[in-house]
């Protein structure tokens, strides 16, 4: 009894031992027109392994790419077509530049730290107001999940300003926090989630 651990590795082994036998016996046959037609027949084969992926755009491509990658790009066939070639196989995806913003204070994260930027430059007004009060209150949540306990709002008024390079100068009196009190008997008071499992 031969184990398929003692078998040649599978080049895609999701279409199994068979698929791949009969792309090695397609590779035997020397006359071209029957060495085609047994290479439609496996694509068949193949499609109909995974019928719930005939919708995927490029489907019939992918299926003669597999082909071309099981045959070790060996099988002599007219491909209906451009198939992938090997060199893309084994080069490597460019790399992708981590992004190198610095963060003034990470409880706050960058995006917030944009948005006070940006806020900053806005003309006086209503919405202005507004938004500096949204601002101060998810500040205040940031805070609250790093710390814990209890947020500073004096300190927070004083971040503003530090991530606003001083163009936000807030009193006290100036901002409407919510009630931490309330934030943290809604944070208490969350239902566990049940696990099914």
């Amino acid at each position: 009894m031969k184990y398929n651990t003692e078998e040649k590795m599978l080049p895609l082994p999701e279409y199994g031992r068979s698929i791949q036998n009969m792309v090695d016996h397609a590779l035997t046959i020397t006359d071209r027109a029957e060495r085609q037609r047994c290479a439609n027949t496996i694509i068949a084969i193949m499609g109909n392994m995974n019928t719930q992926l005939r919708d995927i755009p490029d489907f019939k491509h992918k299926l003669w790419d597999h082909l071309a990658i099981m045959s070790n790009f060996k099988l002599d066939i007219d491909y209906p077509y451009d198939i992938i070639k090997k060199d893309n196989l084994t080069s490597k995806p460019a790399k992708v530049p981590y992004p190198k913003n610095k963060i003034t204070y990470m409880h706050y994260g960058y995006n917030l730290q944009e948005m006070i930027k940006i806020v900053a430059t806005m003309p006086e007004g209503a919405e202005r107001k507004t938004l500096i009060n949204q601002l101060a209150n998810m500040m205040k949540k940031d805070y609250l999940a790093w710390a814990k306990d209890i947020a500073d709002e004096n300190k927070i008024i004083k971040d503003i300003f530090t991530l606003s390079n001083g163009a936000l100068e807030l009193k006290p009196g100036d901002i409407t926090f919510f009630e931490q009190r309330n934030f943290n008997n809604k944070r208490n008071n969350k239902k566990p989630v049940k696990r099914t499992h």
